[in-house]
């Protein structure tokens, strides 16, 4: 479908929906996302504060908890803009390119979390099976290195996106089955061959998750024998428990896409509802629960947060 200067047709505004059957219940849902929000800009903040105040914590693996932290607050910061208009204020209408670039945004913080979980598990394999060697692997050159090649990879691999979708017709409406653009919602009101955008996205998923999450799992068959082969019990168990927080992190992020991936292909029936909830919880969980898996599980960020409020009201 073209338009009159034989260019496809594109919306002005795309419309964007709240969650389906709960249109009189907008206002707690606003609180929800709300306290979401606050809890997960807080809490990453807080983190980031802690690790470049604090002399303690200036080690490889809270550098890389800092990045976690920087690119949680680019997931929320990505999807707060559309969110709040549309529970708070009703204002359900994006610009078509506005659509796009928020689109970019959320699929690439998606990513980046994905390559920054990857380098975490590497720092504690390196940490665990060569601790002798565990400065000297991790300088602070190669930590820099690793986080601009997570952001490259990221950017490279989708910045293809937002031309595959403006190179289609939209014929079939313009409204959008949540409160933030992706690229699966677009397709389902485009027109003509969206077969590029379904391919180069399976493969994006691919190269990224599969790829991530295969040496995630490496990784940590490694440390696993790694520990067991350690006599003292003692020391298994605190071996054990500097990766706790870093599995948290991962089944957090993980879980909520693979039940977003069995739902779309075994449960293909399953109310518009479940979808919508199944996304919101992928984006807007993990973002809020790093923080706080590492505040409880980490001593050394509990012990900062205590001097911060000690601090505070001494």
């Amino acid at each position: 479908m073209l338009g009159l200067n034989g260019t496809p047709f594109q919306p002005a505004t795309l419309q964007l929906t709240g969650i389906p059957g709960m249109q009189t219940g907008q206002a707690w849902v606003a609180l929800v996302f709300c306290t979401l929000y606050l809890i997960s800009i807080i809490g990453n903040l807080t983190i980031l504060v802690l690790v470049i105040q604090e002399p303690a914590l200036h080690q490889p693996m809270y550098y890389f908890l800092s990045m976690l932290s920087l690119n949680d607050l680019g997931v929320s910061f990505s999807t707060l803009p559309t969110v709040l208009a549309t529970f708070c204020f009703n204002n359900r209408h994006v610009d078509f390119d506005a659509c796009l670039a928020q689109m970019f945004f959320i699929h690439i913080f998606s990513f980046m979390e994905s390559g920054i979980l990857l380098a975490m598990s590497f720092d504690r394999f390196v940490a665990i099976c060569d601790p002798l060697c565990y400065a000297t692997v991790l300088t602070n050159n190669r930590i820099l290195a690793m986080g601009l090649g997570i952001l490259a990879k990221s950017f490279t691999t989708l910045f293809p996106f937002p031309f595959l979708v403006k190179r289609l017709p939209f014929c079939k409406g313009n409204i959008l089955h949540h409160s933030y653009c992706l690229h699966p919602d677009l397709m389902k009101v485009a027109c003509g061959d969206i077969h590029v955008n379904n391919i180069y996205g399976l493969f994006v998923v691919i190269f990224t998750y599969g790829i991530d999450s295969t040496f995630i799992l490496l990784s940590y068959t490694l440390i696993l024998r790694a520990v067991l082969a350690i006599a003292s019990r003692e020391q298994r168990f605190k071996a054990l428990n500097t990766c706790m927080s870093h599995v948290c992190a991962v089944l957090a992020f993980y879980v909520p896409i693979i039940a977003v991936s069995m739902i779309h292909r075994f449960w293909k029936s399953a109310p518009l509802v479940v979808h919508v909830m199944m996304s919101n919880v992928y984006l807007f969980i993990p973002p809020m629960l790093n923080p706080i898996i590492y505040s409880v599980k980490t001593k050394e960020i509990c012990r900062g947060i205590r001097q911060v409020f000690c601090k505070s009201w001494g």
